[in-house]
């Protein structure tokens, strides 16, 4: 025993002295570095002068440094202020107050394949940073940026935890192919598909989801969106909708820093369509003379719609840890978030992890080595909410139109089936199951090597692999023909792999007065696609209480069906090069050239070759404005480019056969000479800052011809049936002008507030077009193969084209229209595509309170409300519910109960809105002890209301209305509806 203590001696007191040697050789600096306003900068670096130790700030602005002792100075830095050398030869303790770089505009902005300085861009280029993202329950990227960018349109579709988004950049420019952005995640550019499968037809939830909610949006640093051809030219065919490029956190210098950040919240529906209660139901009934046994159930205060919602509960957490020091950096961050749909049994469950990281080897440092891992759960109960329905509904039809004197429920605690062809809406929600799983892997490395200060290359290999998988079943209790006594279920499988290899060799060099900042690359892309699906009917034999879609064999052998499919291959080649030239900080040239080649087109047109040219003069920097008190930032833009689209079915410009059981069709007609649809763009600006940058902003006016619009058509007689991809003669023009505003209104040690607003006024027309083209189905009692939008020569596009209402005729109560048959007699009545797009926000900051608002708006376009037309109109009395509005206008005007709904513009109704997207009120409570650090409290409220006098749920909507392909905007059909959240968060540093 003695020994052994005797060595424990012998082996502690060397090593008590090595610490108490590491004690005396270093020095502790302590401190907190703010800006010009008083709040906390969190990544600022703090560095010994002329040294390499350094570390890096908290989300308090705080930092720990153990320097060498008898150091002196500390270099105090963050991208966009003033670096200050800071003293500490008399202090430990140092407080630092960072003024805003506003001469030299030094931020960094993304740009597709490296960065460049913003005061050398050209072109239009929108930066969202992580402060300003919209706040609430978040899903995916897109819902960052709504309302925070001019020119920028997202519009989620419906309410639907994890639901779609239509998203457009300067408006929609093609006809047939996809109109949404190009979305670059750290540098990967994706394929804006998403291996989540689709339904298999019934009332199953029909909406496609969103393909970029697998994304962490707790993740994202900041976000710059390329609106014009000089910005988007780099990224060549897939560059004519705008290119979003989101960057995600990267760890910091230092020691570990874990971040915590919580939320948990309530959501209920944004608004409620007001039907007849069981009274007024009864009222209604009397004034009609329809009143009987089966009109009146007997039941009283029956209220549908509170029966299949809910107070719906989120619960949302992000844990992320970072460090490193100058070999290297890291960032490891798991999230998971917990939606409820406010209608029951809907729900979306996230589970996410991101880890990156970035090295540099040698002693030169010049070797360097990226690393970004991204995986994500997602898994959905879907509703039995789809838009393809015609008179048999939805749940959110059946609920509206339920019959207020009709129970619910039987005596027995059953769900009551009503006569006729009725739902009852818990049925559907009973006995429709619908449930989706993707799993997610996007993962790059990225080594690079610098052969000189100057030239830098990087290698950059990416893989996205997703695999999906949804299951459903009707039960056989379900009173629906096809499923009634029989069930039915589907297992569906999807899975994509997107690969990627890039080489880039990039220059960076400062010649006199003369900075050059180029970039050539190499980029193949490929993409794979594969599907697989399983369907049966007839499960009468198998037992109440088991899911369908286990038991598949069960099902009738007549009944079961197997399919497969998988895309051809599609892979695109590319050779880029740009280059920005910047000559005294006054006058800037950019440009690109691109080529892509891609096994879609037809071998007479498998490259297309996309040029841009952008220049600038920052008049700012000239003697005659560089001592003005009045003028910050002037500079005056233009630019020039060619981009194309690509986005449309894969093995489209082949030969393509369909086997079936006892025959083979073909179903596409190869076009060897099929073009690239390209988009040219002009574009004009200025940027300008004025009394010390106090007010900013931007103006820019821009002119895109979209020619050879690609498009699918039937082939014309005598030839075979089939169809065909050509390109279209005539073209699509959008043009358009954006106004960007900041105001810093206060700005104070203790006060500061900003306000910020965004305006685009948008034109789109169709011209050269020979003939139309139909799309924007409605649906629902009455309404059979019904188009209300074409695509014609002249008009905007998805313009609508519908009967005129005249009135009620007070002999019949039938509608009157003009001209008679409103299915004869039909006019150009407004577009569905908004003319003015806002976005507003305003945040103040008091000592630790801070307050954020973020508002946005579309006006000037025209919705249909199929809901009201085909769904809750005065025909439905008798069997079903109807909006109390519709009823007091059927009373008022005498309209019979024979009037059946027609296409026409009674239904079309004005769609402009300001919505309150978000208000946040955060409180920073500081340290709590010596664990937890930069405490915030917080309180937000999304979609808290909105100003509008449209009569549907929200005219935030967009219902797929598609009709051979050619996508529809403004229809609204039972969609799933909005909600209203309030959120309690909590975020902390350890």
């Amino acid at each position: 025993m003695t020994s052994n203590r005797l060595l424990k001696a012998l082996f502690l007191c060397p090593l008590l002295l090595l610490l108490a040697f590491a004690a005396q050789a270093q020095k502790t600096v302590t401190g907190k570095i703010i800006d010009e306003k008083g709040n906390p900068i969190s990544g600022a670096s703090i560095i010994v002068k002329d040294g390499k130790i350094g570390t890096t700030t908290d989300a308090s602005g705080s930092f720990t440094l153990n320097a060498p002792a008898g150091t002196t100075a500390v270099t105090v830095s963050y991208v966009g202020y003033v670096s200050q050398d800071v003293d500490v030869s008399s202090t430990s303790n140092i407080s630092v107050s960072l003024a805003p770089d506003n001469s030299s505009l030094t931020d960094v902005v993304v740009v597709g394949y490296g960065t460049a300085r913003r005061k050398d861009l050209t072109g239009s280029v929108a930066s969202v940073k992580e402060k300003d993202f919209n706040k609430g329950v978040i899903t995916s990227p897109d819902q960052l940026i709504q309302g925070k960018a001019s020119g920028v349109m997202v519009m989620n579709n419906m309410g639907q935890p994890g639901g779609s988004a239509t998203i457009r950049i300067r408006g929609t420019s093609s006809i047939r192919s996809n109109n949404n952005p190009l979305f670059v995640i750290d540098g990967v550019p994706l394929s804006g598909g998403s291996a989540r499968p689709g339904e298999d037809g019934g009332s199953f939830g029909s909406d496609p989801g969103n393909p970029l909610s697998f994304i962490n949006p707790a993740d994202i640093a900041n976000i710059e969106i390329l609106k014009d051809a000089s910005a988007t030219a780099i990224y060549g065919s897939r560059g004519a909708n705008g290119v979003v490029i989101v960057t995600t956190k990267r760890g910091q210098s230092g020691i570990p820093q874990l971040n915590v950040t919580g939320s948990t919240g309530i959501s209920n529906y944004l608004k409620k369509i007001e039907v007849l209660n069981t009274n007024q139901y009864r009222q209604a009934l009397k004034d009609y003379d329809l009143q009987n046994d089966q009109s009146d159930g007997g039941a009283s205060n029956v209220d549908a719609w509170d029966a299949i919602t809910r107070t719906a509960v989120t619960q949302n957490y992000n844990v992320a840890v970072g460090g490193g020091n100058e070999n290297g950096r890291y960032r490891l961050s798991v999230s998971y978030l917990d939606q409820q749909g406010i209608i029951e049994t809907s729900e979306l469950k996230k589970l996410t992890a991101n880890f990156n990281s970035s090295f540099k080897f040698l002693e030169s440092k010049k070797l360097g080595l990226d690393i970004n891992v991204l995986v994500s759960q997602n898994n959905e109960h879907i509703a039995p909410v789809n838009s393809f329905v015609g008179f048999e509904g939805n749940v959110i039809s059946q609920a509206l139109q339920w019959n207020p004197t009709f129970l619910l429920y039987n005596d027995d605690g059953t769900i009551y089936n009503p006569p006729g062809t009725t739902i009852n809406p818990l049925a559907s929600l009973a006995y429709y199951k619908d449930k989706s799983a993707v799993n997610t892997i996007l993962a790059s490395i990225s080594p690079s090597y610098k052969i000189t200060n100057s030239l830098e290359y990087k290698f950059l290999y990416s893989v996205n692999r997703q695999v999906g998988v949804r299951k459903g079943m009707g039960d056989q209790r379900l009173n629906l023909n096809g499923i009634k006594d029989v069930g039915v279920a589907f297992i569906n499988n999807n899975q994509m792999t997107n690969q990627q290899i890039t080489n880039t060799l990039n220059f960076n060099k400062q010649v006199s007065s003369l900075n050059i900042n180029a970039v050539v690359g190499h980029e193949w892309l490929i993409y794979d696609n594969a599907w697989n699906a399983e369907n049966g009917h007839g499960f009468a034999a198998v037992p109440v209480g088991i899911n369908y879609y286990d038991v598949l064999g069960y099902s009738q052998q007549s009944d079961r069906s197997i399919n497969s499919y998988d895309d051809p291959t599609t892979e695109i080649q590319s050779f880029f090069a740009r280059a920005i030239l910047n000559y005294k900080d006054k006058y800037l040239v950019t440009g690109t050239i691109r080529a892509d080649g891609s096994t879609k087109f037809g071998k007479n047109n498998k490259y297309g070759y996309f040029p841009s040219v952008g220049v600038a003069w920052n008049a700012s920097n000239e003697k005659f404005l560089s001592g003005s008190n009045i003028v910050s930032n002037l500079k005056v833009r233009a630019s020039w480019g060619e981009t194309g689209n690509q986005e449309f079915p894969s093995g489209a410009s082949l030969n393509r056969f369909d086997f079936g059981q006892q025959s083979i069709s073909r179903s596409n007609f190869g076009n060897p000479d099929l073009r690239w649809e390209t988009s040219s763009t002009a574009d004009a600006g200025i940027d300008f800052g004025f009394f010390d940058n106090r007010l900013t902003g931007s103006v820019d006016y821009f002119y895109k011809k979209t020619t050879d619009v690609l498009f699918e058509r039937e082939l014309a007689q005598p030839a075979p049936s089939g169809k065909i991809w050509v390109n279209l003669p005539g073209y699509v023009l959008n043009k358009g002008l954006e106004v960007s505003l900041t105001g810093n209104v206060i700005r104070q040690k203790d006060l500061n507030w900003n306000i910020t607003g965004n305006a685009s006024f948008l034109k789109n027309t169709v011209q050269g077009l020979v003939g139309f083209y139909e799309t924007g189905d409605l649906r629902g009692q009455g309404f059979s193969n019904v188009r209300g939008q074409r695509v014609t020569n002249g008009q905007p596009l998805d313009v609508w084209y519908l009967g005129k209402w005249t009135g009620i005729d007070k002999n019949t109560g039938l509608s009157t229209y003009e001209g008679g048959d409103p299915a004869a007699n039909k006019f150009y009545l407004g577009s569905p595509n908004p003319k003015m797009l806002l976005g507003l926000s305003t945040d103040i900051t008091y000592k630790k309170f801070s307050a954020v608002i973020n508002m946005n708006g579309a006006f000037g376009q025209y919705l249909f409300n199929n809901t009201a037309a085909t769904v809750l109109a005065i025909s439905n009395l008798g069997s079903r519910n109807l909006a109390k509005t519709a009823y007091d206008v059927a009373k008022s005007s005498g309209e019979s109960t024979s009037d059946a709904a027609a296409p026409s513009d009674r239904f079309l109704e004005k769609g402009n809105y300001l919505k309150m997207a978000n208000a946040s009120l955060v409180y920073n409570v500081g340290n709590i002890g010596k664990v937890i650090k930069n405490l915030n409290i917080s309180l937000t409220g999304q979609n808290l209301f909105v100003l509008t006098k449209y009569s549907g749920f929200d005219p935030e909507v967009n219902t797929d209305g598609a009709v051979n392909g050619i996508p529809s905007l403004g229809v609204d059909y039972i969609p799933y509806p909005s909600a209203r959240t309030i959120l309690l968060g909590v975020n902390f540093s350890l």
